[in-house]
């Protein structure tokens, strides 16, 4: 189930105050963050954010067409090595 409209989208306050001290002073500086829920906000545009995926910090850049969506969705928590079978198609 979605966000309810009236709420607008979830941010936690440390990142929104982190990401506006970074775009005001114009250093290109990568935020870390634990918060994969937090939505991203038209003020993050141009902003590095560093987002733990349990393992490690992924740099993610954002841009307009991220707007919307969570950090998390760009920070996968697996890795995918392929099928146990399919040993006889990695030959070649």
């Amino acid at each position: 189930m979605s966000r309810s409209v009236w709420k607008g989208p979830f941010v936690d306050g440390y990142i929104l105050k982190k990401a506006e001290a970074v775009a005001g002073s114009g250093r290109k500086e990568v935020i870390k963050t634990w918060s994969r829920r937090s939505t991203v906000l038209p003020q993050f545009v141009g902003v590095t954010f560093g987002v733990y995926n349990g393992h490690k910090f992924i740099p993610v850049m954002i841009n307009e067409d991220m707007v919307g969506h969570k950090l998390g969705e760009f920070a996968p928590t697996r890795t995918y090595y392929g099928h146990g079978a399919d040993k006889k198609a990695k030959r070649k």
